[in-house]
């Protein structure tokens, strides 16, 4: 059973970082389809950021520039380092996993960026 946990969410005011965490129960070294995704409330969950085959990465308009997505295999754990939030970054931030058969999701962690 694969598990992720995130951390690194929090209050933090417009502007300023924050660094998410999402560790891994299982080895990531050959996993590509691994990344973060965000659901605000009342609306839907979509994509903020991931690793392609290849192991070049992918990113939202919305946070490109901003975001960057990085992973250390050695401790199983990918990251998020947000730069330059903004209020509508304000979010549950979630980790996802994907093999060949499931897709694996996080409880997700709370950004909150006021303005």
């Amino acid at each position: 059973q694969v598990q992720l946990v995130e951390s690194g969410g929090g209050l933090v005011q417009a502007g300023g970082s924050l660094r998410l965490s999402c560790a891994a129960s299982v080895s990531i070294f050959s996993i590509n389809a691994i990344g973060w995704s965000r659901q605000a409330p009342g609306k839907q969950r979509e994509f903020v950021a991931g690793f392609t085959v290849g192991g070049g990465s992918n990113y939202a308009d919305s946070v490109k520039g901003r975001f960057t997505i990085s992973r250390d295999n050695a401790k199983n754990t990918v990251y998020l380092q947000m730069n330059s939030l903004k209020s509508e970054d304000t979010a549950v931030y979630l980790c996802y996993l994907y093999s060949k058969t499931m897709s694996y999701w996080g409880k997700g962690t709370l950004v909150t960026v006021s303005s």
